[in-house]
C-alpha cells in the first residue's frame, strides 16, 4: 500500500488497514469495468458516497456505526478491485471468503462489528440496487425497463438527489475521506457516550 503497510490477503489484520489507502484504491477502481459514459472513469469511492446518501436519505434514524458501515460496503474493493456480478458468481466462493476476511479487519479497525447485522445488510443492498438503477440508467447505457428489471424501481430518490456524475480520481478520493471523517467524528463521539453499535 501507498502507506507502507503490508496487507496479507489471506489473513488481514486490522492493524494493517489505512483510511488513506482504502479511499486511494476506491477512486482508482472504475465500476462498470470502466463502460460508462463521462470523462472520468465512475469509480466505487463515488458510488459508496451515492450509496450513502441513498441510506441516509431513507434510513433518517441511522446511527453513525451503520452510515460507517454503508459508506464501507465496498471497501475490500481497495485491494482486491470489483469485480462484476456475474463473473463473481463465476468465481464463487473463493473470492466471497476473501472479501469477508477483508470486511472484517476494515471494520474492526474502525472499532466496528466485524460484519453488518442481517437487517442492516439488507438495507445497505437496497441503498445498492437504488445506485446501481441510476448508474446504469445515467452512465452505463441501460434503458429505463432494462435497469428496472434488474435493480428495481427507486422510490423516494431522484437523480438529483444524487452526486451522479464522474468525478476525478482525486476528487472522489477527498470527498469520500471528508465523508468518512464526518461519520467518523458522530460515531466516536457516540461510542464514548456509550452509543451502541450497529
Amino acid at each position: 500500500m501507498l502507506s507502507g503497510r503490508r496487507l496479507d490477503l489471506l489473513d488481514p489484520s486490522p492493524i494493517d488497514v489505512e483510511i488513506s489507502d482504502i479511499a486511494h484504491g476506491l477512486a482508482r477502481v472504475a465500476r462498470w469495468n470502466g463502460q460508462t459514459r463521462g470523462d472520468h472513469a465512475f469509480s466505487v469511492a463515488q458510488h459508496s458516497l451515492v450509496v450513502e446518501e441513498i441510506f441516509r436519505r431513507t434510513e433518517a434514524e441511522a446511527n453513525p456505526a451503520a452510515l460507517l458501515m454503508t459508506l464501507l460496503h465496498d471497501a475490500p474493493e481497495y485491494v482486491i478491485g470489483d469485480m462484476i456480478s456475474p463473473f463473481k458468481s463465476v468465481v464463487g466462493g473463493g473470492y466471497k471468503s476473501v472479501e469477508m476476511r477483508l470486511e472484517a479487519a476494515i471494520h474492526l479497525r474502525f472499532g466496528l462489528a466485524a460484519h453488518p447485522s442481517r437487517e442492516l445488510k439488507v438495507k445497505i443492498k437496497k441503498a445498492d440496487a437504488v445506485a446501481a438503477y441510476f448508474e446504469a440508467t445515467e452512465l452505463a447505457g441501460f434503458s429505463v425497463t432494462e435497469a428496472r428489471k434488474f435493480f428495481g424501481q427507486p422510490r423516494g430518490i431522484t437523480r438529483e438527489m444524487l452526486p451522479i456524475t464522474p468525478m476525478p480520481a482525486l476528487e472522489a478520493q477527498e470527498m469520500f475521506l471528508a465523508r468518512f471523517h464526518a461519520i467518523e467524528t458522530a460515531f466516536l463521539a457516540g461510542v464514548g457516550a456509550g452509543a451502541a453499535t450497529a
